[in-house]
């Protein structure tokens, strides 16, 4: 005899989620995502000023303001024809990199780890380890970790004013212009937090993690110590709990490209990446659909591009079960995230970690925690290629009709904005964030979404009432609820 159970709403989670399971057999054999509330930012946005976007779009979340101020910022660059000059993108880029990395360093230490210091794994040779340094508020980790990221934050007060709903992010650039004493003692930051991560994290340097070219190099250096740093202390985890096998994804994965380059291009090559092929395929922005048919939202008879996008309640509407729309791209579900960057910018491990075992708990983490040691070196880059006498902002004239797209990477993956413009004034305003794309509900053909699909299969122990495989899983794809329902 199956059964049905509910599991939410999840704690550590940005926002509110359920997740309504079909379970035979001590594994689920269906999902339903939930996001439970809505909040109505493209309403809230219809009939504003333009660049009053740039003011509404950080509250939409705490924790990743900076990146819907990047995509609000680039739609309107894209509306008006401007580009930044080269020290605001390396400006803009140091705002979104840190607020990136301090949310996964969050993710890591504050929403995944302390999982394993419950004590449902009491019996395991490591747990004690476990608690020592994840436990909740009191593990040495914890809180080491905690005070790495307050640290870390206090590069937007120079960078951007101030964090979250920093406002110094324009289409022309950044209006915080930096001096050469505040970029000496910004780079100390940076360097302070690249200490962080050697000595606790890693245990090893940046340079040595992002250099390691395949699986077999990974657990060689993890065999050489495997509780020095919390990376390795991880991946004894992952081989003892085969955290490989649990929350297959759909093995497509999308990147916009991460923090773009004054020359063109970008620092993190995006795309499209297959593990059917392992090779990356051009993005084509226009294959991009939402499909409303299982959320409380109005819908056409076919999904539409975000450009052409409808966002309008309808609560009592049947067969619906979530406030989230179904992003498809070409028709497919795509996962994003840190994972789909490293695998799209071609960073060798990642990829022969998921040729291996596929997106998965183990292969999300992993990808976000090199991400970290391959972005560090690149802010130091951009701080030292800051010219302070040179222009970091260029005015900005809004036409009073048109229409733009501003795409971007948050740490959580593939962030977009759409937006037109009709004398004067907001039209139309889309949004589409990347757990928008991972949490997605089913579509107009029943295919579940990236965490719908990774949900199956995962194994429910008897009397579980909050099974510790799903909440992996859930936790794996870092879940940002407030941005997927606006």
């Amino acid at each position: 005899m199956g059964a049905r159970l509910l599991v939410g709403p999840f704690n550590r989670v940005e926002g509110d989620l359920e997740v309504s399971l079909e379970i035979d057999g001590g594994r689920v054999t269906s999902a339903q995502v939930n996001a439970t509330m809505y909040r109505g930012f493209e309403q809230i946005l219809q009939g504003k000023v333009p660049h009053d976007a740039l003011i509404y779009v950080p509250r939409i979340c705490g924790i990743c303001s900076v990146s819907q101020s990047v995509a609000s910022a680039r739609a309107l660059a894209d509306l008006a024809g401007i580009a930044m000059p080269t020290n605001g993108q390396h400006a803009t880029n140091l705002i979104l990199a840190t607020e990136n990395l301090a949310d996964h360093l969050t993710h890591f230490y504050l929403f995944f780890m302390p999982d394993f210091a419950r004590p449902v794994y009491a019996g395991q040779p490591w747990h004690a380890e476990a608690q020592r340094r994840f436990a909740p508020d009191h593990g040495e980790q914890v809180r080491g970790a905690t005070a790495a990221r307050q640290r870390w934050l206090t590069l937007l007060g120079t960078l951007g004013g101030k964090w979250p709903h920093t406002q110094s992010v324009e289409p022309g650039g950044s209006t915080r212009a930096i001096d050469a004493a505040e970029r000496v003692r910004l780079l100390a930051k940076v360097r302070e937090f690249r200490s962080f991560l050697e000595r606790q994290l890693f245990a090893a340097p940046l340079e040595a993690v992002a250099a390691l070219a395949n699986e077999d190099a990974l657990w060689d250096w993890h065999a050489q110590d495997p509780l020095g740093g919390d990376l390795r202390f991880f991946l004894t985890l992952v081989r003892d709990l085969r955290l490989d096998t649990l929350g297959p994804g759909p093995g497509r994965y999308l990147s916009y490209g991460a923090y773009a380059q004054s020359g063109g291009g970008w620092a993190l090559p995006g795309g499209v990446w297959r593990a059917q092929t392992g090779a990356v395929e051009a993005l084509n922005p226009h294959a991009i659909t939402e499909d409303a048919t299982h959320a409380w939202l109005a819908h056409a008879r076919e999904p539409l591009h975000p450009l052409h996008g409808i966002t309008r309640p309808e609560p009592d509407k049947p067969g619906a079960y979530t406030w989230n729309k179904a992003p498809r791209l070409g028709g497919e579900v795509v996962e994003t995230g840190a994972i789909a960057r490293q695998l799209t910018s071609g960073m060798p491990l990642v990829r022969d970690a998921v040729a291996r075992h596929g997106g998965t708990v183990y292969t999300r983490v992993l990808a976000r925690l090199i991400e970290l040691a391959r972005v560090v070196p690149l802010m130091e880059n951009w701080l030292q290629a800051i010219r302070p006498t040179e222009a970091f902002c260029v005015p900005t004239t809004l036409p009073d009709e048109g229409s733009g797209v501003g795409l971007s990477e948050a740490a959580r993956g593939s962030l977009g904005h759409w937006l037109v413009v009709r004398r004067g004034r907001i039209a139309n305003y889309q949004i589409v964030a990347p757990t928008s794309w991972n949490f997605s509900p089913r579509d107009a053909q029943g295919t579940p979404g990236a965490l719908e699909q990774a949900l199956v299969d995962a194994p429910v122990r008897e009397g579980e009432k909050t099974p510790v495989a799903v909440q992996h899983i859930v936790r794996s794809f870092d879940p940002c609820m407030v941005c997927t329902v606006h």
